[in-house]
């Protein structure tokens, strides 16, 4: 019988094992396999699994049926019918030994229930077609193991009882050690080139970013300007502020959160500078991001209350306009008719005279 961790990486080879014409996408990919098993007791453990090609979520795992859920229309073309029902198999022969196993170890070190143990294998594939194969255990939430993918050994984060026996026992496993070696050293690129052949019109989506810049004052002393920016696909972005045309550098003034997701697939972040009122200091935001291309966005502080001003100003000034020409017009329209009045009823006195 094959141990888990050898049917796991059995899985990754029959996940994506088709060989598919290098897509011309430009830099560095990365897809990976991610679970976490949760061991209530040695009879029942909960199971959650997710695939990735970068933040593009390719598929996840039914943990009632431990069947798999394509969230991509296109992951499902890569293989045929008959290979995913091979995969599912060997995805459910992996878990009932995983579980078996783990369960064994944790009896044997006498380990206190429940506890969490989470996988992640999978590789990055760079532009000369170099790759990066990894994988790690967690436990309880943890650095728990990792691979070596240059010596090809599993290296300890923790110097336990519990690790040592994990180590020992994966290290010792010959026939395991053969197969990572052959799926880290020759099957990575041609796995992720299919890849990015079924999902290049995923990868290259892009949308373009939106912020807005507003201003807080949480004392009289200080104010904050927030530049908030939304709506941007893919991931990496760069995010400024610009004091009198010159870039602001790291410091405690500014504060930029990390870069979150939105229910739409987008991402948002905000980066905050803290300032003195009336400075006498012009600010600007600038947003890089591979949709503007070699443009950048720009959006001031300062120059919007300017215009604000100024078109409520220019409103103002054409409402009085066109208020003082209808108050002549009507003025006149008013002397007129009181002249007309005037003369009618000196023509009448002329006559009756």
């Amino acid at each position: 019988m094959q141990s888990p961790c050898c049917c796991l990486l059995s899985l990754l080879l029959y996940l994506f094992f088709l060989s598919e014409t290098w897509a011309n996408l430009e830099g560095t990919f990365t897809v990976r396999l991610l679970q976490t098993t949760t061991f209530q007791n040695t009879s029942f453990a909960d199971t959650e699994g997710l695939g990735l090609l970068e933040d593009i979520e390719l598929g996840s795992l039914d943990k009632h049926t431990w069947s798999i859920r394509f969230c991509q229309p296109w992951v499902r073309s890569a293989l045929p019918r008959a290979d995913w029902d091979t995969i599912e198999n060997l995805l459910k022969i992996y878990l009932q030994q995983f579980n078996h196993l783990i369960n064994e170890g944790a009896t044997q070190k006498d380990i206190p229930y429940p506890f969490v143990v989470q996988c992640t294998a999978g590789c990055m594939l760079y532009p000369n077609r170099t790759s990066l194969a990894f994988g790690y255990v967690g436990y309880n939430g943890q650095d728990f193991l990792s691979f070596d993918t240059k010596n090809f050994t599993w290296t300890l984060y923790q110097d336990t009882e519990l690790s040592r026996y994990v180590q020992s026992f994966l290290q010792n496993y010959t026939a395991l050690s053969e197969l990572i070696e052959t799926l880290f050293n020759d099957t990575c690129v041609d796995d992720m080139e299919v890849l990015l052949h079924y999902g290049r019109a995923a990868l290259e989506r892009q949308e373009l970013p939106v912020a807005t810049v507003f201003a807080r004052t949480p004392s009289l002393d200080q104010l904050l300007l927030v530049c908030h920016v939304t709506g941007f696909y893919p991931r990496p972005i760069s995010v400024a502020w610009l004091r009198d045309g010159q870039e602001v550098p790291p410091g405690p003034a500014l504060n930029t959160s990390t870069i979150l997701p939105n229910a739409d697939l987008t991402y948002q972040l905000r980066s905050v500078l803290a300032v003195a009122p009336r400075d006498g200091h012009s600010y600007v935001c600038r947003v890089r991001h591979h949709s503007l291309g070699t443009r950048s966005l720009l959006i001031p502080w300062g120059n919007s209350e300017v215009v604000l001003i100024t078109g409520l100003m220019a409103g103002l000034l054409a409402a009085m306009a066109v208020a003082a020409i209808t108050v002549l017009w009507v003025w006149r329209q008013r002397k007129h008719q009181q002249m007309e009045e005037s003369e009618s009823r000196n023509s009448i006195l002329s006559k009756e005279a």
